[in-house]
């Protein structure tokens, strides 16, 4: 077996990545070292707790994360071009940038027993409205997307238990 270690130059991974209309390019994906190129989405709502520590480098553009804190408070952290963030395991997040932005993510890929979670908080009082949970086996199925769509398909996840309001689809 021939040892490989990979280069990749990233603005050109990003270019390849928003041609192709992905959300995701997977540069690798090894038992304990995931890394991969996001391109920017134009509607992020969920908040995501994962399983493992995140490092975050912003390659282009300029993206707020946020955060919530463990009082339940939403925060934002704002991460220019060149700047890089380290996020612990078990806080929810949610990296929120443009279409025409990259974001280079490092994690450790999920062990068996690991769930991602997918949180939605009411746009209008902040109270939970619902989560999506999945182990994230491989990277490159995109499991943001999937819990998207199953969210937003269903208007009774979207709908406030506590002040009514729905939110709407992106």
């Amino acid at each position: 077996m021939m040892f490989k270690m990979p280069i990749v130059d990233l603005m050109k991974e990003g270019d390849k990545l928003a041609e192709s209309g992905k959300r995701v390019s997977v540069l690798w994906q090894e038992p304990e070292s995931l890394v991969f190129l996001a391109r920017g989405r134009e509607y992020r709502s969920e908040f995501h707790i994962n399983p493992s520590d995140e490092m975050m480098y912003m390659v282009k553009g300029q993206m707020n994360l946020h955060y919530r804190t463990p009082e339940g408070k939403e925060e934002i952290a704002v991460l220019s071009q060149g700047s890089v963030i380290y996020t612990p395991s078990g806080i929810p997040h949610s990296p929120r940038f443009p279409p025409d932005a990259y974001l280079l993510v490092q994690e450790r890929k999920r062990k068996p027993e690991e769930i991602d979670r997918f949180q939605w908080f009411c746009p209008s009082c902040d109270a939970f409205l619902h989560e999506e949970s999945c182990h994230v086996a491989d990277y490159k199925a995109d499991p943001v997307s999937k819990a998207y769509q199953r969210f937003f398909d269903s208007e009774e996840f979207r709908t406030c238990k506590s002040c009514g309001t729905v939110m709407p689809k992106p």
